[in-house]
């Protein structure tokens, strides 16, 4: 079994320790060491990364024996080894962790919303509470989290037997029994959990909720803490500050003026549509004028720069409002979008003209023998029309 150094000292980034055994773990190069300050995934919280002497550590894994592997990038000789734990990445993780505690008391103290499960994730972590909570009283438990944060409370490690640990104010049950090790954030939390943790709230910096969802019943919590949660701000900023320069208003007025664009692109969009809409009525008779005869039909073909499927459709069907007309036209830029129509009456399966079409040029779609439409062609034009025709 590996002494676990990170169970009392999760701020040491250095440690000296024996190389054990290096052997092979599901075709990974593990090495063993009499003791570690690597923490393995677990409870939510990643593995450390680092270095053992000149061997880069990839992973850290828990065996069921208490044994820790520390996946390496090279082999290590058996005997005293240096380790140096990626300090960055861990502190991030302490951040994230400690801050997950506070947070979570939170919402139990203030809401009563327990913490069902919790993630740290690469970028954000996320806490999953047993019932729905509103965005006011998301405010009112991170207001909370930040004063237990900015009052810099000791966070204690303690180890208790079980029968101690029944007569303290646990937040959850403990999920095992024995030894349990406590993280107790001073006059606000206590918990048993095997993570690593800051010596002070303050070092947590900020407690930051970036988004919250409805799940499984309760509410998804998506947090930010301390460098996580400058990052995000500095996005946020960069990106407020790029949409005012793009829209011109002062950052409070940013939403009210997506809304006014909004709204004028919705009446752009419904005059383009109506415009379109006359304007098909020019092309079709246009193209019909210019249909050609073709097996007992007039064969209308076209290519509208611009047009998509819906404009196509309005068009082919003011073509095939004339009696004995077959419509083929293709809309740009390429891959074609296109539209088969014909007639009533006129003994054309338009469905089966646009599967052979799609066949030979790429693309798919489908529809009726009096339409149909699809999108992906590629080749040329002029091919495309010919091979419509060609059972016609």
């Amino acid at each position: 079994m590996t002494e676990r150094l990170y169970y009392t000292e999760p701020n040491a980034s250095e440690f000296d320790a024996q190389v054990l055994g290096v052997d092979l773990h599901e075709g990974r190069r593990v090495a063993v060491l009499d003791r570690t300050a690597f923490y393995p995934a677990s409870g939510g919280q990643p593995y450390d990364t680092g270095r053992l002497g000149d061997a880069a550590v990839l992973d850290v894994i828990d065996t069921e024996d208490g044994t820790i592997l520390h996946v390496v990038d090279r082999d290590l000789p058996i005997g005293p080894v240096h380790g140096r734990i990626d300090w960055e990445r861990r502190f991030d993780h302490m951040q994230q962790h400690t801050g997950q505690h506070v947070l979570s008391a939170a919402f139990d103290r203030l809401l009563g919303a327990r913490t069902e499960s919790f993630h740290l994730g690469v970028e954000t972590s996320t806490i999953d509470l047993g019932r729905e909570v509103t965005p006011p009283e998301i405010e009112r438990a991170e207001n909370e989290a930040n004063r237990i944060v900015w009052e810099d409370r000791p966070v204690a490690i303690r180890f208790v037997d079980a029968a101690e640990a029944a007569r303290l104010p646990l937040r959850k049950e403990p999920a095992r029994g024995g030894t349990l090790r406590l993280i107790d954030v001073q006059d606000f939390d206590i918990s048993a959990c095997g993570g690593t943790h800051v010596a002070r709230t303050g070092s947590i910096g900020l407690i930051a909720v970036h988004s919250w969802e409805r799940f499984r019943g309760g509410t998804r919590i998506e947090f930010l803490c301390g460098r996580r949660a400058l990052a995000g701000y500095r996005g946020l900023r960069d990106a407020v500050a790029a949409s005012v320069r793009l829209v011109s208003v002062l950052p409070s007025e940013l939403p009210a003026g997506i809304e006014r664009m909004q709204a004028e692109a919705k009446e752009s969009k419904r005059r383009i549509k109506d415009l379109q809409a006359r304007l098909a009525l020019f092309e079709a008779a246009a193209l019909a004028d210019r249909a050609t005869a073709r097996g007992g039909a007039r064969l209308a073909t076209g290519v509208l720069e611009g047009w998509d499927p819906n404009g196509l459709k309005i068009v082919a069907a003011a073509i095939v409002e004339r009696s004995d007309h077959v419509a083929v036209l293709l809309g740009t830029p390429a891959p074609y979008a296109i539209v088969v129509a014909r007639s009533a009456g006129l003994a054309v399966d338009c469905a089966v003209i646009l599967k052979r079409l799609t066949a030979a040029f790429g693309g798919k779609g489908g529809g009726r023998p009096e339409l149909a439409q699809g999108g992906g062609l590629q080749g040329d034009p002029e091919a495309i029309f010919a091979a419509a025709v060609s059972g016609l």
